[in-house]
């Protein structure tokens, strides 16, 4: 039972980060370590590399909002940020 309970408390810290305040804290060069330090592990991460060149796409998502960030060489370069139309 108290692992359940930590878990759900873990989860609930984590969407409380992705917001669009923290949002608008991810600043263009800002590295992938920091933008973790700031909204948690994403929850979705695809990257690939060719010639020299590394391209990451992050995704933070919660009930309510998800951020997307495109890192190119670590630095983040695009940022969204997505909330659901109410149905």
């Amino acid at each position: 039972m108290k692992r359940v309970c930590l878990l759900l408390l873990l989860l609930l810290a984590a969407c409380a980060r992705i917001t669009q305040d923290n949002y608008l804290l991810i600043d263009e060069g800002m590295n992938e370590r920091e933008v973790n330090a700031l909204l948690g592990s994403p929850t979705e991460s695809q990257g690939f590399n060719a010639y020299g060149f590394s391209s990451t796409l992050s995704r933070w998502v919660a009930s309510d909002a998800a951020i997307t960030v495109r890192f190119v060489n670590g630095k983040a370069r695009i940022k969204t940020f997505d909330k659901p139309t109410p149905q």
